[in-house]
């Protein structure tokens, strides 16, 4: 295992890539569609679903369509684009593809999603030669091993090279220069800061700050006293520092989920009982698969659960032993929802999450011990066919009225380089 470096404590300055797979989905459906080429291409499901985009291609993202955008809305805006319901398998296996290029050229690799990561490359000029030179090397070894395209943003913070390598896209490499960030940044808009949302962008734009630049040129008590923490973290991020949230740690250092939650939505909201435990268990199986992948157990088990007419409830409890099996995950949330659940009423969605992680070696009585052990190895047994067969391979027999097509989505089970730290 490569231990992460802290560049604070070095006085080295670092060179990081941030590797992001162009239009991902939509080029892995055309490796196995080359019809699809050059066409405006959704994916994420059929145009009468309630569903969201998944990805567009670029030809369809010149209509207006992106990303978590309601499939009907894409319809209207790009009849003419082709639909595909995506293949999540399919996405899984390149993405362990791109991971096997990423990690032959640097030990020092962290996935952020299935389709993007950051690389430490810090000192390989002796390798690679220069950074530019150095991410056209990759940029090859990439197309060769994958057959599919990828943008690179070069940088001395992460922050900035994911920026850049957006402004790349697609298929390009944007290298700022050490020193230059601040310049670079400042004529952006603030929404392309990681983080800024279309709260935050709006809540800025309230005091004139509509760019990058205007908001580094603002006291870091004023930013403070209006946006608390975040303030503080956005004065960095705005001269180009790795500052808050997605960069607290060095790349390698995976810091674990906070949480994990599953959720689906009806095609046609129903109010049959079976189905809706049915779904349930679905979902608890897609939250302990989870949970035994980071080898996390929780202690918290929550129910979401929204009606027709979009009135949601949540409702959570916390069990007397952390789990990390769908068997109790299960009975947990289906006790919630037999509890909170107005019989008769029609169910648009409903959300298994799990939180508040504890440390394994708990004991409970010695029948329950024998049954849970039971359960935790036949699970495991069941995630590894789901590992070499796919996610669909097993399930519960309770969860079969249940299954649904797992939503494409940028961070399923099973990605490379999400394995917990030992």
């Amino acid at each position: 295992m490569v231990t992460p470096i802290d560049h604070r404590y070095t006085g080295i300055v670092p060179t990081y890539f941030h590797v992001d797979m162009d239009a991902f989905f939509v080029s892995v459906e055309e490796l196995f569609d080359p019809s699809l080429k050059g066409k405006p291409v959704v994916v994420g499901g059929r145009p009468n679903e309630r569903g969201v985009v998944s990805a567009a291609s670029y030809a369809a993202r010149k209509f207006g369509v992106h990303s978590a955008m309601p499939l009907r809305t894409a319809y209207s805006l790009c009849p003419q684009a082709i639909f595909v319901d995506g293949h999540p398998e399919r996405y899984r296996e390149y993405s362990h593809k791109v991971h096997d290029v990423l990690t032959g050229f640097s030990p020092l690799v962290e996935m952020a999603s299935i389709d993007e990561a950051y690389l430490d490359i810090t000192g390989t000029e002796r390798l690679y030669g220069p950074p530019l030179r150095a991410a056209h090397i990759l940029h090859e070894r990439m197309k060769k091993a994958t057959n599919l395209n990828c943008s690179i943003g070069i940088a001395a913070s992460r922050l900035v090279a994911k920026i850049s390598s957006d402004q790349a896209k697609p298929n390009g490499i944007l290298w700022v220069v050490p020193g230059q960030e601040a310049a670079y940044l400042a004529p952006l808009d603030v929404r392309k800061v990681p983080g800024v949302g279309k709260v935050t962008e709006k809540n800025l734009h309230a005091y004139g700050i509509r760019k990058v630049g205007d908001l580094s040129r603002l006291d870091e008590d004023f930013l403070e006293q209006r946006f608390g923490k975040w303030g503080l973290a956005l004065a960095g991020k705005s001269r180009g520092l790795d500052a808050g949230g997605w960069f607290d740690s060095e790349i390698g250092a995976d810091e674990g989920p906070k949480s994990i939650s599953h959720e689906h939505t009806y095609g046609e909201d129903t109010a049959d009982r079976e189905k809706l435990e049915s779904t349930l268990a679905r979902l608890s199986e897609m939250v302990g698969r989870r949970l035994r992948e980071h080898k996390l157990e929780a202690r918290t088990i929550q129910l979401k659960l929204r009606y027709s007419d979009f009135s949601t409830i949540t409702r959570a409890h916390s069990v007397p032993r952390a789990t990390q099996l769908d068997t109790e995950i299960f009975e947990e949330v289906r006790d919630l929802f037999r509890r909170n659940w107005k019989p008769g009423a029609k169910v648009r969605l409903l959300g298994v999450h799990v939180s508040g992680w504890a440390e394994g070696g708990e004991q409970m009585d010695l029948l329950g011990e024998e049954r849970h052990q039971k359960w935790k190895q036949t699970l495991a047994a069941a995630d590894r066919m789901r590992d070499r067969f796919g996610e669909s391979a097993v399930s519960l027999g309770g969860s079969l009225r249940g299954t649904f097509r797992e939503r494409t989505h940028e961070n399923p089970a099973g990605l490379p380089g999400k394995k917990p730290k030992e």
